[in-house]
């Protein structure tokens, strides 16, 4: 697929890109968009990508996310080639042009208490500390240096504008007293500058040629040019693209991290998380999230994406390359077959298309298992199709006082004519090498399609949004690793997540239909569907065939 992406003033080579998380949680798609942007215009132009950890804000970083940063990036498949370097690095010399700003009158001292002095931005109107003299300002640096009682009531804003419509240009804050021992400096510093002072300088000083941001920071441009030629440093050039909205979504760090700590899901790589590993663990293919971040490009325009363009990619990448297998549900009904002898094997190819892939065993028995939803279809007398296997006729169908079928005898047909029959059935051979397995699917977290800064969050919450299975897969699948991806015949893609205790597989959508997830979830429970429920989907199935 071909790339939309292209910089304005770009040169072959010389081209450098920076991807700058604060290691302040876990990076969510929106960050993975940020970062594959970054990373693929830097490959594009044959330039380089730094990664820098934006550490200015000690209340919030923790060692274990940076940790936990570095590694979702390199499951991505996202190199640097400069870094990680820190914001934190650049601190003496940040503390020498903050004070430079103050002795050229571009920056002043503010004690205006906190409520005061946002009723003051709002208004548009100065406070009487914006015509404080140099001495002030440098005396109440020196205390906010020190953070002595006096120096914490007092923050640092450069000199840009007091009524400029554009609030973010109304004399901003560029540094902060905070006594949080940092991260990696401890108690050295007092004073932190704010991401928006610290940002421009930093990309100029480690040479980034384009500075990519997402659009949200369009009011903030003008004020990091402020900074750029106020310091009169060399001035990256700025881009921005769209913030990546995904439908039915929350990407509140502050919600996540309620998600988490209220047990409505298992932690930040939960497969229902927009976290990126989160849907690395629900079956995105990583190559599909690239191809997804590919077709948007730097484009601008900021809509919600629909999680169908994501599965419709990543289907074209597994389908190819996923080993196929056969299960039964819990909803199996045990067929008597006669016409056969004993329990058989027979080596067949895991992938009819891609051979490749290599083989599996397949048992052939006189017991075996057919799913529920395709039984309650069959009529006793008629003949139909063993996938795979052959033609067989039904000669009787037991049930219980309630009519639900509870036992099947058959009568193999090999000669049949596939051709001639109306239902092809998938099975399993009732054998002892089988293996138990749980399948999940999983529904959005949230019930609203699309959500703003005004969405009462609380009130969209989804209730139930984890659905369990039991089943029994043939023997084959065995072979199947922690992280495989396989199709489970008739049933769809699935991503193996653990091995032990027991194997157990999550669904992948596969964006064929409008929120094609609830397909399964109608049929998978809870409460585990009527008979009268699944014999009429199974019925709206098999006309659609």
């Amino acid at each position: 697929m071909a790339s939309t992406m292209k910089l304005k003033n770009a040169k072959e080579g010389e081209v450098v890109t920076r991807f700058p998380p604060e290691a302040s949680g876990f990076i969510h798609i929106g960050h993975t968009k940020a970062a594959l942007v970054n990373f693929m215009l830097a490959q594009q132009y044959k330039g380089k990508m730094i990664l820098r950890f934006d550490d200015t804000n000690c209340d919030k970083e923790k060692h274990e996310y940076e940790e936990a940063i570095l590694q979702d990036l390199r499951s991505l498949g996202i190199t640097w080639d400069i870094g990680p370097t820190y914001t934190s690095d650049y601190f003496p010399q940040m503390l020498e042009m903050a004070e430079q700003l103050i002795r050229e009158d571009k920056a002043y001292c503010d004690n205006t208490p906190k409520e005061e002095m946002q009723k003051h931005r709002f208004d548009g109107t100065p406070t009487p500390c914006r015509a404080n003299t140099l001495e002030q300002n440098l005396a109440m640096w020196e205390e906010m240096k020190k953070a002595s009682p006096e120096g914490l009531q007092i923050c640092l804003r450069a000199k840009l504008s007091v009524d400029n419509p554009n609030k973010a240009l109304r004399d901003p804050v560029i540094y902060r007293c905070n006594l949080t021992p940092h991260p990696r400096h401890g108690d050295k510093y007092k004073v932190y500058p704010t991401y928006d002072f610290a940002c421009p300088i930093v990309d100029s000083i480690e040479g980034v040629t384009h500075a990519l941001r997402t659009s949200e920071y369009n009011d903030r441009n003008d004020q990091y040019r402020w900074m750029i030629k106020a310091l009169g440093l060399r001035p990256p050039s700025l881009d921005d693209f769209s913030r990546l909205n995904m439908e039915y979504t929350v990407m509140s760090k502050r919600k996540l991290t309620e998600f988490v700590n209220t047990g409505k899901v298992w932690g930040w790589d939960d497969p229902r998380m927009p976290t990126t590993r989160g849907l690395l663990r629900r079956g995105v293919h990583i190559q599909a999230l690239w191809e997804f971040v590919k077709v948007q490009g730097m484009s601008k325009v900021c809509n919600t994406m629909e999680w169908e363009k994501i599965w419709n990619l990543n289907k074209k990448i597994i389908d190819p390359i996923a080993p196929r297998y056969t299960c039964v549900d819990q909803f199996r009904v045990p067929v008597t077959l006669t016409g056969l002898d004993g329990v058989s094997r027979q080596t067949v190819p895991l992938h009819k298309k891609n051979t490749a892939i290599g083989n599996k065993e397949v048992a052939y028995a006189p017991k075996l298992f057919l799913e529920e939803q395709d039984v309650v279809l069959l009529a006793e007398g008629e003949e139909v199709t063993l996938l795979d296997w052959g033609n067989a006729y039904v000669r009787a169908i037991e049930k219980d006082a309630a009519g639900k079928p509870t036992h099947i005898k058959m009568e193999l047909h090999l000669e049949g004519d596939f051709k001639t029959t109306k239902q092809k059935l998938s099975w399993l051979a009732d054998v002892e090498a089988n293996v138990p397995i749980v399948m999940y699917e999983f529904d959005h977290l949230i019930t609203e399609r699309n959500i703003d800064k005004a969405t009462d969050l609380d009130s969209v919450v989804r209730d139930v949004t984890e659905y369990k299975l039991l089943g029994l897969a043939e023997e084959g699948v065995r072979a199947v690793k922690k992280g495989d991806i396989i199709q489970f015949q008739r049933r769809g893609f699935f991503i193996c997540d653990a091995v032990e205790p027991v194997m157990t597989f999550f669904y992948i959508p596969d964006g064929h239909l409008k929120h094609n997830h609830l397909s399964a979830m109608a049929r998978w429970g809870p409460p585990p569907p009527t008979l009268e429920d699944r014999k009429e989907r199974a019925e709206a199935e098999a006309k659609k065939q």
